[in-house]
């Protein structure tokens, strides 16, 4: 199944809706977990420490399913995320 990476990064408003909107977040992810299908998962940190964004790396069937998911997310819909992107990719290394 081909992967892809989605790069969320936090509008304005993100710090203040990120706590808000986190359980239903990892509810969303939760199903792709379960089928195995997150390679991983994680905040974007500034240099102080503070999340400016998140990382997915997951597999879906194409391009269509994998930007419903990501467009899908609580942390898109609620304002968390002023900007989502979603690129394909593939594993080269470690082979």
């Amino acid at each position: 199944m081909p992967i892809y990476i989605w790069i969320g990064r936090d509008s304005d408003r993100g710090a203040q809706l990120r706590k808000e909107q986190r359980p239903a977040h990892l509810a969303h992810l939760e199903p792709l977990s379960a089928e195995g299908r997150i390679r991983f998962a994680g905040p974007l940190l500034q240099p102080e420490g503070r999340p400016c964004g998140s990382v997915i790396v997951f597999e879906a069937a194409s391009l269509e399913e994998a930007r419903a998911i990501a467009e899908g997310d609580p942390y898109s819909t609620s304002g968390v995320f002023g900007q989502v992107e979603v690129f394909e990719s593939m594993q080269v290394f470690p082979t």
